[in-house]
């Protein structure tokens, strides 16, 4: 059976994607942490970074800084960024295919150092606002 993650790599549910290739996906969190929350996650479906194998993590790893100093750039707020994954339901990973948070940082944020998945400020952003924050990163991509 497809997870929500495969749903929207093939298509089937809308993202704000800011980038995308041969084997990753990157797109906003709908739950938007921190302005720029971003999801990266490998098109072949891999429950967890138990299961990658070299071609997977190579292309996921080097990835990961290439869209962490694009989403930087793109607001000067950004003073740094918690990059995470969970792997495992005992990790707290609630959907299964591996995903890596990319959760930018303000001075400002009200965030303790543990971030809380259960953040979710979504009712805070139109589809608008999503769009902006996608097209902003995929801008610093390029």
């Amino acid at each position: 059976m497809a997870d929500i993650f495969d749903k929207i790599i093939a298509g089937e549910i809308p993202s704000y994607k800011v980038y995308e290739d041969e084997y990753v996906l990157a797109f906003l969190d709908i739950s938007q942490v921190t302005p720029g929350h971003t999801l990266l996650v490998p098109k072949n479906h891999v429950d967890n970074i138990f299961d990658y194998d070299e071609e997977t993590a190579e292309h996921v790893l080097l990835t990961l800084p290439k869209l962490a100093r694009a989403i930087r750039a793109t607001n000067p707020k950004i003073t740094g960024m918690n990059i995470c994954s969970n792997n495992g339901v005992s990790a707290g990973q609630t959907v299964i295919h591996s995903h890596w948070h990319l959760i930018p940082r303000y001075d400002d944020d009200n965030l303790n150092d543990t971030l809380a998945p259960t953040i979710d400020h979504s009712s805070e952003y139109t589809e608008a606002r999503y769009q902006e924050i996608a097209d902003d990163i995929k801008k610093a991509l390029s």
